[in-house]
């Protein structure tokens, strides 16, 4: 019995084999690549900052804009941020609920996507995260049309992330790869405070 399930099994991996080889002979174009990471649930952050980590380990340069978000103490820029090829800029004032101040969140927006547009121009770039951009367009925070334009004119072979939740539909037409991640179950809803190392 268990030879003949080892026999069925082998020959179904050889036939799943096949299908993946050709379909990876068939993936043979390159291009700058544009990433969304969107959804209710934990981890679009995690996801975008592990792939600094294996952007640096290929010794690609990485731009690092994060929106709405103040915290200058997390693990990922203490980490990262010593690192001669990352670029890394807290471009926000605190969420919008402690900030509570429209026209302030909007000239900050502003200013950061300045940030983030100069790297988008600049080919020195291999891979620029956009962190929490999504709250920038959904808040109408900055021009959609405008920034969706920015990121269409970069260069050829740079990739972008963009994290945030609420992804608009027209981001999500533009990517190359849109994962959305959903929220099944949070420590936080039973009253566990931000962990150093997992959320901090």
């Amino acid at each position: 019995m268990s030879e003949e399930k080892d026999l069925r099994h082998k020959k179904r991996m050889e036939r799943k084999k096949a299908l993946i080889d050709a379909s990876i002979a068939r993936a043979d174009k390159e291009k700058g690549l544009l990433l969304v990471l969107t959804g209710n649930g934990k981890g679009k952050s995690s996801s975008a900052f592990g792939m600094v980590g294996r952007a640096l380990g290929h010794g690609m340069k990485v731009g690092v804009c994060q929106f709405i978000k103040s915290r200058t103490d997390t693990g990922e820029e203490a980490f990262y941020g010593k690192d001669p090829k990352v670029d890394w800029h807290v471009l926000g004032d605190g969420f919008t609920w402690d900030t509570q101040d429209r026209q302030q969140d909007i000239e900050t927006s502003e200013q950061g996507w300045n940030v983030a547009k100069s790297m988008l121009k600049n080919a020195c770039y291999d891979l620029v995260i956009l962190d929490e951009l999504t709250y920038l367009m959904s808040y109408d925070y900055l021009d959609s049309d405008r920034v969706l334009d920015d990121i269409l004119a970069r260069p050829d072979m740079q990739h972008v992330v963009v994290t945030g939740r609420n992804a608009s539909e027209q981001l999500k037409e533009l990517a190359d790869t849109v994962s959305e991640i959903a929220d099944v179950k949070h420590a936080y809803q039973d009253g566990i405070q931000a962990q150093k190392g997992i959320d901090l």
